[in-house]
């Protein structure tokens, strides 16, 4: 493995460190089975999935949650 400092890091411009973050995420997602699950994780998914499965009509679409997003209506103090 290459030695890379934290501050080499962060003397990358902002573009460079998105960019080193991707290629970070991008060889964690290639491996999903080496991401651990808790089991408290798994039952709380099995959970909203069955709510889901459920009600799916609940909650909101995609389109009001980018709306939401995109004029800060969900940020928190």
């Amino acid at each position: 493995m290459n030695n890379i400092s934290i501050s080499d890091i962060l003397e990358l411009l902002v573009q460079g460190r998105i960019r080193l973050a991707e290629l970070i995420w991008d060889s964690v997602a290639a491996v999903p089975e080496a991401v651990e699950v808790s089991p408290e994780l798994k039952a709380e998914l099995e959970l909203c999935l069955l709510e889901f499965e459920a009600n799916p009509e609940a909650g909101y679409s995609r389109d009001q949650v980018k709306s939401c997003l995109k004029d800060g209506a969900w940020r928190t103090a």
